[in-house]
């Protein structure tokens, strides 16, 4: 079955309609003159309330606005990109770091990961407790494997879960941080009310309350247990290298030791520099549901299919074929996650000087959950722009999907 979609594309910010034949071609795109080079975005995918919206979208300014300071600053893509999900572990409206989802025993565990498309070297963290920021764990174990080879010929890890990660943070100057001071009065409130409606649900599974089984589903969405708000960063910086990393504290109530998507290698996230056998960059972040993002490869599938000439149509394709209707997924209804995803190339066409280069940056975002929250600021703006998609009113979330984006012309010295 074909999914349906929502296409909506954003120039300079502002919301366009016009169709994708009219605005991906280089010749109707705005000329920009930045000095410092980047652009990127952050995602949570799941149910955003309208209650909340302000602080979802503060929290994505926030980040927005730390890693462009650090890229003013001369800092790469891979340690913008790092910067920017410290701040979004850090707010207690995120399921990373602070506030993140307590499991069964009532015990935060954290996965993240970051990829450097400039090295194509990967860091990533597992099931952590007692660490606040878990990005810059991973980001430290792929800065260490940029190093080579330990002692005796050893391979550097880079991927560590559980106990030996957090013993690894602690010996490479990372603070640890109690796990009863990460939790938060909404994340603990959240852990109690789930702990009654798995007992409920134990009940009416046991043939007991049938209406209390009614009360549950109609009151899912009220209580925010749809959210799935992992949380992710893609960069470009003035180099035209790219970045992409993510952080979860991963499903509510889920059994301890269980590590999802964003720690998986091509899972959670994917970062890869222009190539002879690649033509463009590409970064991608994914948020949703870890198991379907890691029997899909959600994040490497998207990064392929955008070396294709029609960014749109290749991720819409991406959606459709590769995760709403893949056939590792057949045996689930409700298929759910989203995707942000960053694509440069060198542009072609006549510059204003021989000397400068023009970067093409296209920049979309896709989601089969009810609503994704997205924040997007290039180096010389004043502040970030921000938006939350929602699926159209009569969409399925889980079998329906959006697609928004938006394009523009970076010129680089190179």
């Amino acid at each position: 079955m074909c999914p349906s979609t929502k296409q909506k594309w954003f120039r300079n910010g502002l919301r366009n309609t016009t169709t994708r034949s009219s605005i991906c071609g280089t010749t109707l795109l705005p000329q920009y003159e930045y000095i410092i080079l980047s652009f990127f975005s952050i995602s949570g995918a799941g149910y955003h309330s309208e209650s909340k919206a302000k602080e979802y979208k503060h929290v994505c300014k926030r980040a927005c606005q730390r890693a462009v300071d650090r890229l003013n600053a001369g800092a790469l893509a891979v340690d913008a990109v790092a910067a920017a999900l410290v701040e979004l572990e850090d707010s207690p409206f995120t399921n990373a770091g602070m506030g993140s989802n307590l499991n069964l025993s009532g015990e935060i565990e954290c996965d993240a990961s970051i990829m450097d498309g400039k090295t194509l070297h990967y860091g990533a963290v597992g099931a952590i407790s007692g660490i606040k920021n878990p990005v810059l764990v991973a980001n430290r174990l792929l800065n260490e494997a940029q190093k080579g080879k330990l002692s005796a010929g050893r391979i550097p890890p880079c991927f560590l879960v559980g106990e030996g990660a957090h013993d690894w943070a602690i010996n490479h100057g990372i603070a640890p941080c109690p796990s009863e001071k990460m939790a938060t009065k909404f994340s603990l409130s959240a852990y109690k009310r789930n702990k009654r409606k798995m007992e409920m649900a134990e009940k009416v599974e046991s043939g007991f309350n049938h209406q209390a089984k009614k009360r549950r589903q109609s009151t899912e969405n009220e209580n925010g247990s749809g959210l799935l708000d992992t949380v992710g960063a893609i960069v470009v910086d003035r180099e035209g290298n790219v970045a992409s990393a993510v952080s979860s504290g991963g499903l509510a109530m889920k059994h301890p030791g269980r590590v999802g998507q964003a720690a998986h290698h091509g899972c959670g996230c994917w970062a890869e520099n222009t190539r002879t056998q690649n033509p463009y960059s590409t970064a991608v972040s994914t948020s949703g549901c870890g198991e379907h993002l890691i029997r899909t490869m959600l994040a490497r599938e998207c990064s392929s299919a955008m070396q294709s000439d029609d960014a749109h149509q290749a991720l819409l394709e991406a959606m459709q074929n590769k995760f709403i209707s893949s056939p590792f997924l057949a045996s689930e209804d409700c298929v759910l996650g989203g995707v942000i995803v960053l694509r440069c190339s060198r542009c072609c066409d006549a510059q204003p000087s021989p000397d400068i280069q023009a970067i093409l940056v296209e920049f979309l975002w896709s989601h089969t959950t009810e609503s994704m929250c997205v924040g997007y600021m290039s180096a010389q703006d004043g502040k970030a722009k921000t938006h939350i998609s929602r699926l159209p009113p009569e969409a399925v979330a889980g079998r329906s999907l959006a697609i928004e984006g938006g394009v523009c012309r970076l010129p680089n010295n190179t």
